[in-house]
């Protein structure tokens, strides 16, 4: 008697995907579009202030008053631009560290979540500003109140996109973990955070620029240098076009942190846009 053999499927041969690479047209656009936004802007700037004059010059000066007080003053602008830049780092610093610990500890466990949410929730819905008197009387003039209220103004975000990326793990990697006898440290190490990162990355680009805003509040109430300082200072002098220019420097500041953290991602996370429609 002949016994039939089941035909055998015919090899499948594993797809092979070329690297995806952004066209020439993309790179010049991922630059001359964001500069053509600025050059747009401080047109219509001009235009409101100079050509129109809607808009009273101690209200809002001309960009080209803004430029010659910038031009007096650059190194002396420079140096507080450095000393804002180091407390924003530093502070995002530490609130991305304890947030991300605090996010670690609220998912692991229902119980410490049910607990401590609604504090936070409370805790980040307080006007940050009502607390710098306060953190003056306790802390005193400095770097301490000034890194205080970068925390208090950015981990929110860090703590929630922490909370998020870890409770929202794919099924089927996690099915693919049980299946393997993984422990819970290696299901954590080799799945969990990895899968993770590009929601925490998201509580870090919402959280960066609030932490400028936190060292600008914090040098207003608490400082001694800094951009937020010299704004108060030319402000209550009555030079409102130094003022503007240390604004502008505040906003590029903000800027050239946020993308530098943006290409930080991209360097950590490449798989990211490979496997989705990230742009």
């Amino acid at each position: 008697m002949t016994v039939l053999k089941p035909a055998q499927a015919p090899p499948v041969r594993a797809a092979t995907t070329a690297p995806v690479r952004r066209p020439a047209g993309g790179r010049i656009a991922a630059v001359g579009l964001p500069l053509l936004g600025v050059a747009v802007t401080v047109t219509v700037w001009w235009l409101v202030t100079s050509v129109f004059d809607l808009v009273h010059s101690v209200v809002l000066p001309p960009p080209q008053d803004v430029y010659a007080a910038f031009s007096l003053r650059v190194p002396r602008l420079l140096e507080h631009t450095l000393a804002t830049t180091t407390s924003t780092v530093a502070g995002f610093a530490i609130s991305t560290v304890v947030g991300v610990l605090i996010g670690l500890a609220l998912a692991g466990s229902q119980v410490a979540e049910r607990m401590f949410s609604p504090l936070l929730v409370a805790l980040n819905a307080v006007p940050k500003i009502v607390l710098a008197p306060l953190l003056v009387v306790t802390l005193g003039w400095g770097q301490q109140s000034i890194l205080t209220m970068v925390f208090l103004l950015c981990f929110f975000p860090i703590v929630l996109s922490t909370v998020t990326g870890l409770t929202s793990t794919p099924a089927d990697l996690a099915e693919l973990a049980r299946s393997l006898d993984a422990s819970r440290w290696q299901t954590f190490r080799k799945i969990r955070f990895p899968a993770a990162l590009p929601q925490i990355f998201v509580g870090l680009k919402v959280a960066m620029p609030l932490a400028a805003i936190g060292a600008v509040i914090g040098e207003f109430q608490a400082g001694e240098e800094g951009l937020g300082y010299m704004t108060l200072q030319f402000s209550g002098m009555g030079e409102n076009s130094a003022a503007w220019a240390a604004i502008v420097l505040i906003g590029l500041m903000s800027i050239l942190l946020y993308f530098a953290l943006v290409g930080f991602e991209r360097l950590l996370l490449p798989w990211v846009r490979e496997t989705t429609s990230a742009r």
